[in-house]
């Protein structure tokens, strides 16, 4: 049997687990359900409980539905949750890392992935919430306060959270990592800049943030996909979106003053609900959470000064031409490419084309592959770590294992290192693929890093290379055995893609 420890909160006492080398904490609530009444507003303060809740599952994913790359489906919004995993060795004053998960401001939740080894390896508490997503994060409409923001308000209540509980774990709420990876990443990015997440963590962590920083061309996200704006809408604009959608979809009556409207949205079901979770993944700015564009604030330096450490994957972008071009039976060919360039680039198509000439690729969706990876992630990146560095220290690095296994297998596709495959390093996914010796000893050396950030505010680690700041115009690349240094620019061609739009 198990054996089980519990640990008193102000909202109640939880049982969680003691497990090989730490202690499992699951589906704690840190807010009240947001249901009823209560959707689309700030998180309410969560109702204590009498006895001992059981801490020992997960908690129920946020609404979504399957996704090719996420085979999840839920309709459940009582979905405020957290789970804390602590290194089993007595100890008080952990550092903390606040992990918020990827899954295209769609999809994702905390079950995915066990942070045992990053906590335990590195001496760390880990602490990982579910968020409202989609249209239930990011949905905005006429009189409707906060709208665009609710995910973004529940990852500032779970880290004020941190700042009450954490220290009843053994964890120093003085010293707080924030980290996450794409759509985490980007939510980063936002409580960098919002005057209500300050003080409330004091380091952040980066990984593959899509395009925080301008907008994308046509087909360089997703072949097939037109140009996507900055992620970040305005109030307005978001408002609009949503009397839209609203209209289109009959979920209000024609004619309803904002009032009633919004008391007719909150009885919609949210299975339908989700049928437009995707037109809302777009944090909005111009309100009390996020009064600017995180771009623009960003930009003149107007966030919370901390160290940052960001990065990429070295082939970021084949996950995305792979799934959704090739595995569905439209490859990029070498007819369809000089299409691509000229939708994407215009007047620019020759010069992209000769720069990525098919004959320097196996086939023309890696060549596509590779245009947009360093278009539309290693480009933007390079842009946002160097703006952050001409404030607070920052590094950045490149995961550069391109024999990575793929967390999700694209078959007869070269993946290399595509985007998300470093979590595989960081994380235990059940069932997932298993790592080679010389990659478990990249993942120990990662974690050893992000250990070492999240304690002290820099990568150093002893037995591991040195890490310069990118301000030095250092990159680590990380890769089995071959950890140092790497030609970033040179690599993703940046130079050329500076002169370009």
């Amino acid at each position: 049997m198990t054996p089980h420890v519990t640990v008193r909160l102000r909202s109640g006492a939880v049982r969680g687990r003691q497990l090989d080398g730490h202690l499992s904490f699951r589906g704690i609530p840190y807010a009240a359900p947001p249901v009823g009444e209560l959707r689309w507003r700030p998180p309410a303060p969560v109702d204590p409980w009498p006895g001992v809740r059981e801490a020992t599952e997960p908690g129920t994913p946020a609404p979504q539905l399957a996704q090719s790359f996420a085979d999840v489906t839920s309709v459940d919004e009582d979905c405020l949750t957290l789970d804390v995993t602590v290194p089993r060795a007595p100890g008080t004053g952990r550092p903390v890392l606040v992990w918020l998960h990827g899954g295209g401001g769609t999809n994702g939740s905390a079950a995915t992935r066990d942070p045992r080894r990053l906590a335990v390896s590195g001496n760390v508490i880990v602490v990982t919430p579910n968020f409202r997503l989609g249209v239930l994060g990011c949905f905005g409409y006429p009189g409707l306060a906060d709208g665009g923001t609710y995910g973004l308000l529940d990852q500032q209540t779970a880290l004020r959270w941190v700042q009450r509980e954490i220290a009843r774990f053994g964890g120093d709420p003085e010293n707080v990592t924030l980290a996450g990876e794409s759509y985490g990443a980007l939510m980063i990015a936002a409580h960098l800049v919002s005057p209500t997440s300050a003080g409330l963590f004091h380091r952040a962590i980066l990984q593959s943030a899509f395009a925080v920083m301008g907008s994308t061309p046509s087909h360089t996200f997703i072949p097939g996909v037109p140009a996507l704006p900055p992620r970040w809408s305005s109030a307005d604009e978001l408002a609009q979106l949503g009397a839209a959608t609203a209209a289109e979809h009959g979920w209000i009556t024609p004619g309803s003053d904002p009032e009633s409207a919004l008391a007719q949205l909150r009885r919609v079901p949210v299975k339908d609900l989700l049928e437009a979770s995707g037109a809302f993944i777009r944090p909005s700015f111009g309100g009390p959470t996020l009064p600017e564009s995180p771009e623009q604030a960003l930009r003149a330096g107007r966030f919370h000064r901390m160290p940052l450490m960001l990065g990429t994957t070295r082939d970021e972008a084949r996950f995305f031409v792979g799934l959704f071009a090739d595995l569905v039976g439209n490859p990029v060919t070498a007819e369809s490419y000089p299409r691509l360039l000229a939708e994407a680039f215009g007047d620019a198509a020759a010069e992209v084309a000769a720069c990525y000439s098919l004959d320097q690729y196996p086939t023309p969706s890696l060549a596509w592959a590779q245009i947009c990876t360093d278009r539309a992630w290693a480009r933007p990146s390079w842009e946002l770590g160097r703006t952050l560095a001409a404030y607070t220290g920052t590094w950045f690095y490149e995961f550069a294992d391109r024999d990575a296994p793929p967390i999700m297998p694209l078959p007869g596709f070269p993946t290399g290192a595509v985007h998300a495959s470093e979590l595989l390093y960081q994380f235990d996914f059940p069932g997932g693929p298993s790592l080679s010796p010389a990659q478990r000893e990249l993942a120990d050396g990662m974690n050893r890093y992000w250990a070492a950030f999240a304690a002290s505010g820099v990568p150093a680690a002893a037995d591991l290379p040195a890490w310069p700041e990118v301000s030095t115009g250092h990159v680590q690349s990380l890769a089995p055995e071959r950890i140092g240094g790497t030609d970033y620019m040179a690599e993703h061609r940046l130079d050329f893609w500076a002169r370009l739009p």
